[in-house]
C-alpha cells in the first residue's frame, strides 16, 4: 500500500505528497499534461523539444544544472504521446533548492533564439541518428501511419518529420509553452523523507503564486474502428528481415486493458513465452521476438515484433506467429500459466515501487489517469482476470481485420 495525500492550490496545481522516512532522499516530480498527441499536425516533435527547451534556463536562473548539482542532486525528464514528466531527487535538507527551480521555469521559462537554435540542433541530431540513420529506425514512423488514420499517435513523440523541428520558431515554441505549461495543467508529486505539512508549505510558498492558466481541453479525433487487414513491406539496408505486427486494443483505463496486458505477458515476456520457446527455440525462425503493448491512455496497440534467422521466409515466420495467435483465440489457457503469469506481474510492480523516483512518477501518471490511488487498486484487476477473459479479449484483439503487419526486408 503506497500512501500519500492529496491537495490542490487555488490556482489549480495538483499536489500529492508521500512519505517515506526509510530513506534519506526527498523526489520532486512535475508531470505536465501534455504529450505529442497535443502537437499542431503541421508542427510536431514540439513536446519533446520542449522537454529540452525546459533545462535551458529560466529567467531568474540561468544555469539550470549547477544549484541542482551544488545541492547533491539529480534530474531527468522524460515525453511520450501523453505526457511531460520532469523530475528531481536531493537529500532531503535541500529539497528546497528543488521548489525554487521548478517553480522558477514554470512561472518564467527563458525564451531565447540562442535557446531555441541549441536545442532545436540537439534535437534534429537525436532525429538523425535514432529514426533516419539507424537500422530499422524509421519502422514505428512506417507502422503508426499505418496502424493510425485519424488519432495524432500517428506521429512518433519525436516528431512526424525532421522539417517541423528545423523550421520551429520562437513564437510557435512561446505559445506552445503558455498554452500547456501552467499549474492548472500540471500534477506535483514530492515524496521521500519530507513530512506533509512541510511539503504542501513549500508547495504554497513556491507554486502558490504563479498564475493558474487554462486547463487545457483536448478535443482529439477518436480512431475509428479498423474493419480491413492493413500491410506494408520496405526494404532497406538492414542486416536481418524483421517482422512488425500490430492490433488495436483498449484505452489505459478500460478494464480490458488489463486483459491485454496478461496476454501481452504470455506471448512475449521473457524466454518463457510462448513466441520464445515456440519460434525462437522449437522452430529456430526468429533470432528474437517479443510482444507488448504500448501502454498508451488512448486507445493503445498490442505490438509484435522480431528478427528473422536468416534465410527464414518472410511469408513462413509470419504464418508461425499467426498460429501461436491462434492458439490463444481457440484453446483457453490453463489456470498453471496464468497463475503463472500473475505472479510474474505482480513481482514486476512491486520491484518498480521500490524506487522512491518510481513511485513519484507512478503517482503523478495514475492522478493524470484520473485517480493516484490505482497505483493501490490496479493488482487486484489483473488478480481478478480469468481464463475466459483471456480467450474473449484475444478473439477480439486479433482478429484479421484488426491487424496491421509490416515486412521489413533486407536488400541484401
Amino acid at each position: 500500500m503506497i500512501n500519500f495525500e492529496r491537495f490542490q492550490l487555488p490556482n489549480g496545481l495538483r499536489l500529492i505528497v508521500h512519505e517515506d522516512f526509510s530513506t534519506p532522499v526527498a523526489v520532486l516530480n512535475v508531470l505536465y499534461d501534455v504529450g505529442a498527441r497535443d502537437e499542431n499536425p503541421e508542427q510536431t516533435g514540439f513536446a519533446h523539444l520542449f522537454e529540452h527547451l525546459m533545462f535551458g534556463g529560466s529567467v531568474h536562473i540561468a544555469d539550470f544544472e549547477t544549484p541542482l548539482q551544488l545541492a547533491g542532486g539529480e534530474n531527468n525528464a522524460f515525453t511520450t504521446n501523453d505526457l511531460t514528466n520532469y523530475y528531481m531527487q536531493l537529500p532531503t535538507e535541500n529539497i528546497e533548492t528543488a521548489f525554487w527551480l521548478e517553480s522558477d521555469r514554470m512561472l518564467s521559462l527563458a525564451f531565447s533564439e540562442k535557446s531555441l537554435e541549441v536545442q532545436r540542433k540537439v534535437v534534429s541530431e537525436e532525429f538523425k541518428e535514432h529514426y533516419l540513420n539507424k537500422p530499422y529506425g524509421d519502422a514505428w514512423f512506417k507502422m503508426r501511419e499505418l496502424a493510425y488514420k485519424v488519432h495524432p499517435y500517428r506521429w512518433m513523440t519525436i516528431g512526424k518529420e525532421l522539417s517541423h523541428i528545423e523550421n520551429a520558431r520562437l513564437a510557435d515554441v512561446k505559445n506552445f509553452f503558455f498554452k500547456h505549461y501552467c499549474p492548472a495543467n500540471a500534477i506535483l508529486v514530492i515524496a521521500g523523507n519530507i513530512k506533509t505539512e512541510h511539503a504542501k508549505l513549500l508547495a504554497e510558498k513556491w507554486f502558490g503564486d504563479i498564475p493558474a492558466g487554462e486547463k487545457y481541453i483536448r478535443h482529439l479525433p477518436e480512431e475509428p474502428k479498423q474493419n480491413e487487414a492493413r500491410s506494408l513491406q520496405v526494404k532497406a539496408d538492414v542486416p536481418l528481415d524483421a517482422l512488425y505486427k500490430c492490433y488495436h486494443m483498449s484505452a489505459r483505463t478500460d478494464d480490458r486493458y488489463y486483459v491485454a496486458e496478461l496476454i501481452a505477458e504470455v506471448l512475449g515476456g521473457g524466454a518463457s513465452s510462448r513466441l520464445h520457446q515456440a519460434l525462437v527455440k522449437e522452430k529456430k525462425l526468429f533470432s528474437h521476438i517479443e510482444c507488448y503493448q504500448t501502454g498508451s491512455t488512448d486507445a493503445g496497440l498490442m505490438v509484435i515484433e522480431g528478427k528473422l534467422i536468416k534465410g527464414i521466409p518472410m511469408q513462413g515466420a509470419d504464418q508461425a506467429v499467426e498460429e501461436e495467435l491462434q492458439k490463444m483465440c481457440t484453446e483457453k489457457i490453463e489456470e498453471k500459466e496464468l497463475t503463472k503469469i500473475k505472479n510474474k506481474t505482480e513481482s514486476a510492480i512491486i520491484f518498480e515501487d521500490m524506487s522512491v523516483m518510481n513511485r513519484a512518477a507512478n503517482l503523478a501518471m495514475y492522478e493524470l489517469l484520473g485517480d493516484a490511488n490505482l497505483m493501490n487498486t490496479e493488482l487486484g484487476k489483473y488478480q481478478s482476470i480469468t481464463a475466459d477473459e483471456i480467450l474473449t479479449e484475444s478473439r477480439k484483439l486479433f482478429d484479421e481485420k484488426n491487424s496491421n503487419t509490416l515486412y521489413y526486408c533486407s536488400i541484401n
